[in-house]
């Protein structure tokens, strides 16, 4: 019977499978490195440059951004991205002191974290949308980890600790942009930022009555129900000209909203929203001494630029534990976002953003930052998107939003002391009721009923448990599936269209017709110890329900990127148990690195070379062949 198959595959001479010897260790140890850490083989250009100057100039733009925009920057590029900062920086102003009352820390702490980084950004990051802040749920976390009642009872501590969160922030970022770490991002999955998000969101907005109805007392915890009952239980301390001025900015800033949807060239009427009502809170609360009459203001804010923070990073034993779970969480999740987003923004302008650099950008600003009295900052949304409409054209919008900064931290500060805390609290909801992305929701429960689940798990985690249950709940859930599929991976039964020589998955094309005598398997991911039992038990399945005799068992392996060597001892065991049967197995279009594990393992040796062929149509003229000359072996 060999010599049948052989002769049939000595025809097909010249389409075989190529069995050239194995690579040695350290080449397929240098290839796997290079697809895992540089997908984009980001240095060919480079290696291409014919000179050393050339090389270190292009060396020196891949790891500087800045050197390779700048040179061709002119003043019309100018233009647009002066007007995009100046938009950008209205913006600001009110979410940086909003956010930084999130997190519990001075409003001041707010616009010094809008000072520093966006320069940082401009030289080191790879977006020419992205605009550089705090952001909400990132504010409200550190609050969390570290617990609002050491922000009252050791302010000082409570601010230090933060400053040395956004430290670790930083260096958690930087070492993995610089280390091409940036497949540990993947982990956050679309719906499980979906979910976290809207989850944020709820608790953000419900955060916020504490501020809209003039509360004193207010709970630490941010879950719905404890915030729910404390703002229920302490209805004795409800302010109705807090509440009323609260919602007639929560309307006017929505109705910003409206206009720009209805009419996107009017964005600037949505960014110039939270600025207006920042500056007729501050003139109302000035004229008629809100203060007495139940209006709770921002309070004194002194001028100057950010002074230097390092000395005050404190490392203590006590506290190390708090500091790096805030550091690594908030880190992950801020780098998650402002990848995303700055990659959402770029396609629509068809540009590319390196995540690797972002990474490598954010981990900067909040190192440097951490030393400059910031706070952790990444790219909102909100902010990327006016900067987007405004027209930015560079990452120099940044820069003029940090010159912006300057002047306001050196000349304008102190106006904004008298902001009420309501004004603050609406801008807030009007932010966070934009973060609530329902639609995306009711897609993945259309879609793909498991990516609701993940989505859901974190929406309810966190709105009812806690932030970081919220995400680990979720993206334990995520892990769980991904092990469901490599435990159980893909495979099909193929059968052939009529008319032609291609061979389809019978249950997708119903005009797929099987072929007597033949079980045509598809194998469609690595086979390896967690889900090889499982390849045979299914395999032998297969076989089993057939209901006529199979003389030939054909795999194809053209999806199986690897195999390891309790894969390749099932793939045997199956060969042995099909031979007693008087069923040949034939392997079909191994992939490389799959052929050379096979050839090693003698693998190939054991099976035969005749046995393995390039493609389905080739191994089945063979074993019609065979069937015509010969009969299996007992």
């Amino acid at each position: 019977m060999e010599s049948a198959i052989t002769n049939s595959s000595s025809s097909l001479k010249g389409r075989g499978v190529n069995f050239s010897a194995p690579r040695s260790f350290f080449r397929k140890f240098g290839s796997k490195c290079k697809e895992t850490f540089f997908p984009d083989d980001p240095f060919k250009p480079i290696s291409q440059e014919p000179n050393g100057l050339m090389k270190t100039k292009k060396l020196l733009e891949y790891f500087v951004p800045i050197f390779e925009w700048l040179p061709k920057y002119n003043l019309q590029k100018l233009r647009y991205d002066v007007l995009a900062g100046i938009t950008i920086t209205s913006l600001a102003v009110p979410q940086g002191i909003s956010y930084a009352k999130l997190a519990s820390i001075p409003p001041i702490i707010g616009l010094y974290s809008s000072f520093v980084p966006p320069f940082v950004y401009a030289v080191f990051g790879s977006s020419n949308n992205l605009a550089v802040g705090t952001v909400a749920a990132c504010s409200l976390l550190i609050s969390e980890t570290f617990g609002e009642e050491m922000s009252k009872k050791n302010p000082a501590l409570y601010l230090h600790l933060i400053f040395t969160a956004t430290f670790i922030t930083g260096l958690f970022q930087f070492a993995l942009g610089f280390l091409r770490l940036g497949m540990l991002v993947d982990f956050l999955s679309h719906s499980t930022i979906t979910g976290f998000m809207g989850g944020t969101a709820i608790i953000i907005l419900l955060q916020q009555l504490k501020g809209i109805f003039g509360l004193v007392h207010f709970t630490h915890k941010t879950d719905v129900v404890s915030v729910l009952h404390s703002v229920f239980s302490h209805r004795n301390e409800w302010k109705w000209q807090s509440a009323l001025a609260g919602v007639c900015f929560l309307i006017f800033l929505q109705s910003t909203r409206y206009i720009k949807q209805r009419k996107p060239k009017l964005f600037w009427v949505s960014a110039m929203g939270p600025m207006v009502v920042v500056l007729v809170g501050c003139l109302v609360a000035y004229l008629v001494k809100g203060t007495e009459h139940g209006i709770q203001t921002v309070g004194p804010l002194k001028k100057g630029l950010n002074p230097p923070s390092i000395q005050y990073l404190n490392f203590e034993a006590k506290y190390l534990p708090m500091v790096i779970k805030a550091g690594i969480i908030t880190g992950l999740i801020a780098m998650a976002e402002g990848i995303a987003i700055g990659r959402s923004f770029a396609v629509m302008k068809n540009e590319q953003t390196d995540g690797n650099k972002e990474m490598i950008a954010f981990g900067l600003m909040n190192i440097i930052g951490s030393f400059t009295s910031c706070y952790l900052t990444t790219g909102p949304f909100s902010k990327t998107a006016v900067n987007y409409n405004a027209g930015t054209k560079t990452p120099m919008s940044n820069v003029v939003m940090g010159i912006c900064m300057m002047l306001v931290l050196l000349f304008l500060a102190p106006l904004f002391s008298y902001t009420p805390l309501v004004g603050l609290s609406a801008i807030i909801m009007s932010a966070m009721l934009g973060l609530i992305d329902y639609e995306e929701m009711y897609h993945l429960f259309k879609v793909d009923k498991f990516d609701f689940l993940v989505c859901m798990s974190a929406f309810l985690g966190v709105s009812f448990i806690s932030m970081d249950y919220g995400l680990i709940i979720s993206v334990g859930i995520s892990v769980v599936r991904a092990l469901l599929y490599v435990a159980r991976p893909s495979a099909c039964k193929l059968g052939r269209i009529p008319n032609s020589v291609m061979f389809r998955d019978i249950e997708q094309y119903s005009a797929a017709e099987d072929m007597l005598g033949y079980v045509i398997l598809q194998l469609g991911s690595p086979i390896f110890f967690a889900n090889s039992t499982y390849v045979r038990e299914r395999i032998l399945r297969w076989i089993r329900d057939e209901p006529e005799a199979v003389e030939f068992l054909l795999i194809d392996l053209s999806g199986v990127s690897s195999v390891d060597m309790t894969g390749m001892e099932t793939l045997l065991e199956v060969q042995r148990i099909l031979r007693s049967k008087g069923i040949k197995m034939v392997i079909i279009n191994p992939r490389f690195e799959v052929l050379e594990k096979m050839m090693l393992s003698h693998f190939v040796e054991k099976i035969g070379k005749e046995y393995m062929f390039l493609s389905i149509d080739d191994a089945v003229q063979a074993c019609r062949f065979n069937l015509s000359t010969a009969k299996p072996e007992p």
